[in-house]
């Protein structure tokens, strides 16, 4: 019993020879430097983290309870006033629960001066501890608290695992009768049992919360994918300057305005723009300026645009307006006001203007395919342009 501490508060003392002490009678409990066995967990989700939290408190008082059963039944068969359970703790002993005594922890440094005890692997007994020279000595046995017996019992698995050590103390000389022996050590056996699937069941606590956390990442690392593929998946189909669809998403969206105006049956209309005159705005202003204008043209676009449109920018200058269930009245309509918007457009050096071209296709129309929306609303832009640009003209309706 290496480093055993003197005990506090008044108790009863046996009758027979040796100082007068200072003892607690033999009620379970007193041992307030319990080191339970606790870990620490740290899901994102506050409700789980407090219920894996109350999970463990419950399983630690289930095993505090187990130990005092433990040294209460120990004390009890061997008839003796203290019983003590240390338990391995890296290379101390650490007491888990200890019965007619308070004390916080002893190691195996040897100081109770009882060599070979906690390496045994079978009970050890000392029937006088006093009269044995090799621990009359120890401040223990001199003084307070007065040990005159000790029996340690090692816990041993199956496979000899020592788990830990189960103390008998007395303050008189003494020798457990056979009975008690066997009884002591049959209780340090299933002792032993339990100590292992307490083991066990805190692998399997480890365990449970390792997956825990291991599914907190893999689900935070599915959210960091998922919203990198949003990312990547805007950059492929956005222009990086105006942020507008770019021409590959601009045929993915006008594909399927054709096919969404079959189905209902409605007309699909289109405005193609292009900013007149830019080359001559590039070279006389720079290319940084050009391209502010072109956002500025954008973002009247996406102002303008409802939630079914689609705007995008087809090309250098050129930018395209998908239009479903739109008629030619209200594609030209809407055409005009963005030109006049554009018009009004304030810069530091000279004003834009653009031309568009408009044309508008009904379902059952043999020109309503997306590659020839494309080229009525493109014959209509040059017929804007020779008409002196700054203008608005839709295509041929009748055109077959």
């Amino acid at each position: 019993m290496p480093g055993l501490p003197a005990p506090h508060g008044p108790a009863r003392r046996p009758s027979g020879p040796g100082p007068e002490a200072h003892r607690t009678a033999g009620t379970t409990d007193s041992c307030p430097a319990r080191h339970a066995m606790t870990r620490t967990s740290s899901p994102d989700d506050e409700a789980e983290r407090l219920d894996a939290l109350q999970m463990q408190l419950a399983l630690d008082s289930v095993a505090r309870m187990s130990y005092d059963d433990l040294t209460l039944l120990a004390a009890a068969v061997c008839d003796a006033p203290v019983a003590l359970l240390s338990l391995l703790d890296g290379p101390q002993h650490s007491i888990k629960s200890c019965h007619g005594i308070t004390a916080e922890r002893f190691s195996a440094d040897g100081s109770f001066g009882m060599p070979g005890i906690l390496g045994a692997r079978q009970m050890v007994e000392v029937p006088d501890a006093a009269a044995d020279p090799r621990f009359a000595d120890s401040p223990l046995v001199r003084a307070e608290p007065a040990i005159r017996f000790c029996a340690a019992l090692p816990l041993t698995t199956d496979t000899d695992l020592t788990l830990g050590t189960l103390w008998i103390l007395d303050y008189r000389p003494r020798r457990l009768e056979p009975r008690q022996r066997a009884a002591l050590e049959a209780l340090g056996r299933q002792a032993a049992v339990k100590l292992k699937m307490r083991s066990i069941q805190q692998t399997l606590w480890q365990a449970l919360e390792a997956a825990h956390r291991y599914q907190a990442q893999l689900e935070e690392y599915h959210h960091s994918l998922r919203k990198l593929n949003r990312q990547l998946h805007a950059q492929a189909i956005r222009d990086p300057l105006t942020g507008l669809y770019n021409r590959l998403a601009l045929m993915q969206q006008l594909n399927q305005g054709v096919a969404r105006a079959e189905r209902r049956g409605e007309p699909l209309s289109l405005l193609l723009i292009d900013v007149d005159h830019f080359k001559s705005f590039n070279d006389g202003f720079g290319h940084l300026q050009g391209d502010e204008a072109l956002r500025q043209i954008a973002e009247i676009l996406r102002v303008t645009a409802r939630e079914a449109d689609s705007a995008a920018r087809f090309g250098g200058e050129e930018f395209v307006l998908v239009l479903p269930a739109t008629t030619a009245a209200g594609a030209l309509a809407l055409a005009e006001r963005i030109r006049q918007e554009i018009e009004l457009l304030s810069n530091d050096h000279r004003g834009l203007t653009v031309s568009i071209g408009t044309v508008t296709r009904h379902a059952d129309h043999p020109r309503c395919t997306a590659q020839l929306l494309l080229q009525d609303a493109d014959q209509a832009l040059y017929r804007a342009k020779a008409a002196g640009r700054n203008c608005v003209m839709a295509a041929d309706p009748q055109r077959a």
